[in-house]
C-alpha cells in the first residue's frame, strides 16, 4: 500500500471511530466496491456498527449471495419494485421515484456511506465535506452522514481491495475472473443509465422487460384517462416510448404510418426475445 493511500486509510478509520464514539452507526452497504471498502474500514476501526443492505429486489444476479457472504444484514423494502411500478408507473430519467422508495430511507440516525467525489461531476459539486446532515427529501427525515472515502480515487479503491484481499460482487468480474473496478453495481436497467446501456441491460435481463410491462400495465389500467394519450394507449407503446425515444413526437413519427402503425408488443417480443 502506498504511503498516500495509507494516510487516507488512517484518516478514514479515525473518522469512522469518531462516528462510533457515542452511538452505534449504520454502515450503508450497497454490495458495490465502495461499500466493500467502507465495510472493511469499519471492521478495521474496531467500533461497533450495523452493516445494512437495502434490498431493492432488482439488483444483479449474485448480489444477495455476495451480501450474505460479507455478513451484512438484509433489509427488505416496504414495497417491491413490482409494487412500485403498479403504484407509480414506469420510472424514467426524469421521474426516478424508485430510489426514494427502495433505497433512500432512514433506518438509523447515523450512517457511514461509501460516496466518492470522483464518481461524477454532480457528486463533486454536491459533496464538499466528509460529514453532513443528509436529508431524504421525500420523507423529510435527516441522518448524520459520514463519508470516509470522499476523496478516494478509483485507483485507491482498487489498491485497497487488493491489499486487503477483498472479493467484490460478481458484476465486477469478467468471464475470465478479471476484476474490472470501473464497473458499477446498481439496479438492473436503472433509469439513470444511458439509452444504449439500458437497452443492453434489458437485452441481458429480458425478464425485466416483462416486469416493467406487467407492473406498468397495472398502473395504466388504474388510470384510464392516461390511455387517452396515443403515446400510452397500452403499456407496450409506453414502454417503447420511454426506452427508445426522447420525445412523444419522435415516437409517434416512428411508430405511426399509413398501414396502421407498428405493433409495439410484437416489436418488444422480437427485439428482447420475450413472450408476454
Amino acid at each position: 500500500m502506498t504511503n498516500e493511500l495509507q494516510r487516507k486509510v488512517e484518516r478514514a478509520v479515525k473518522l469512522i471511530q469518531q462516528a462510533g464514539h457515542d452511538a452505534i452507526p449504520e454502515v450503508a452497504y450497497s454490495g458495490g466496491k465502495d461499500s466493500d471498502v467502507i465495510l472493511e474500514l469499519a471492521r478495521m476501526s474496531g467500533i461497533e456498527f450495523r452493516a445494512l443492505y437495502r434490498n431493492t429486489t432488482i439488483d444483479p444476479p449474485g448480489t444477495i449471495k455476495h451480501v450474505k457472504e460479507r455478513g451484512v444484514e438484509i433489509v427488505r423494502p416496504k414495497k417491491s419494485f413490482l409494487e412500485v411500478l403498479e403504484n407509480k408507473g414506469i420510472p424514467s430519467r426524469y421521474m426516478r421515484f424508485c430510489c426514494s422508495e427502495l433505497k433512500e430511507y432512514k433506518i438509523m440516525p447515523r450512517v457511514i456511506m461509501g460516496i466518492r467525489r470522483e464518481e461524477s461531476p454532480k457528486r463533486a459539486e454536491n459533496y464538499s465535506e466528509p460529514t453532513e446532515c443528509r436529508l431524504y427529501k421525500h420523507s423529510g427525515e435527516c441522518v448524520d452522514a459520514i463519508y470516509p472515502i470522499l476523496d478516494w480515487t478509483l485507483k485507491d479503491v482498487t489498491e485497497f481491495l487488493e491489499n486487503r484481499n477483498v472479493r467484490c460482487a460478481p458484476v465486477y468480474y469478467d468471464e475470465h475472473g478479471v476484476f474490472h473496478p470501473e464497473r458499477r453495481l446498481g439496479c438492473m436497467c436503472c433509469p439513470l443509465g444511458s439509452r444504449k446501456h439500458r437497452i443492453e441491460e434489458f437485452r441481458r435481463y429480458p425478464n425485466m422487460v416483462k416486469l416493467y410491462c406487467r407492473g406498468g400495465g397495472k398502473w395504466l389500467d388504474a388510470h384510464p384517462d392516461a390511455k387517452k394519450n396515443p403515446v400510452q394507449s397500452d403499456i407496450y407503446r409506453l414502454f417503447v416510448r420511454t426506452l427508445f425515444f426522447d420525445t412523444n413526437e419522435d415516437f409517434m413519427m416512428a411508430v405511426e404510418d399509413m398501414f396502421g402503425g407498428v405493433d409495439c408488443k410484437k416489436f418488444l417480443e422480437e427485439y428482447f426475445k420475450v413472450k408476454f
